[in-house]
């Protein structure tokens, strides 16, 4: 995966926009923008040690997403259940540490979200290509709820569905864009969440060409 600059892209806007989904759910429009192609580039080193791979769920049906992980622990899926493992099952190696610039984007975000310091062990990487998305789900395989989720969005805009605590409840639509961070805790820890199949057609804010066809999502969790 080639990670060099397209040197004609304009610079990312510095402006940003803060979306309260609810009082414990918040977007930060395009606060990693000018970050992205440093993390991208990490993220790229990285997946050279921890390679993205397709899962399966405890049942053997092939998750679409492509995955990996980095930090202290990384989330798996396979025969034996969810889980987090601090060995990557492909490699039986330690996953790769945290970049620290992503790391720095989410300490921010979980602070300017009104949530206590968050102890980010595990960060999930996923790899959405065009047709492929995830259906609704809750995040519970941490071992408690206290902490909040934090999502990082790079490369195509993505349709997020924000959902309630069960999962026939209805679900709002929401863009996500390029840059774009996502907390969520408190009272929405345990919401149902999705994201719609990325459509060929949609405009993307390109940066790298390791996203000129997919999106990139960073999500943060405090996992023991």
């Amino acid at each position: 995966m080639n990670l060099d600059l397209f040197p004609e892209q304009p610079a990312p806007s510095t402006e940003a926009e803060t979306q309260w989904l609810s009082e414990s759910a918040v977007i930060f429009r395009a606060k990693a923008s000018l970050e992205a192609p440093g993390i991208l580039n990490e993220i790229q080193t990285l997946l050279e040690h921890s390679p993205l791979r397709q899962m399966r769920t405890p049942n053997g049906k092939l998750i679409a997403v492509s995955m990996s992980n980095c930090g202290a622990l990384g989330w798996v899926s396979d025969a034996r259940g969810y889980r987090y493992e601090a060995q990557d099952p492909l490699t039986q190696q330690p996953w790769p540490s945290l970049p620290a610039q992503i790391h720095k984007l989410a300490a921010q975000a979980v602070r300017e979200a009104g949530f206590a310091p968050l102890r980010a062990e595990a960060c999930l990487i996923n790899r959405y290509t065009l047709g492929v998305g995830m259906g609704l789900h809750q995040d519970r395989d941490e071992h408690d709820f206290t902490a909040p989720i934090v999502s990082l969005s790079f490369g195509l805009p993505a349709i997020f569905l924000w959902g309630g605590l069960n999962r026939r409840d209805k679900t709002q639509t929401i863009i996500l864009n390029h840059g774009d961070i996502l907390v969520w805790g408190g009272a929405d820890r345990l919401r149902y969440h999705g994201i719609r199949p990325l459509k060929q057609g949609t405009p993307p804010p390109i940066t790298h060409p390791l996203i000129n066809q997919a999106r990139i999502n960073c999500t943060l969790r405090q996992a023991r």
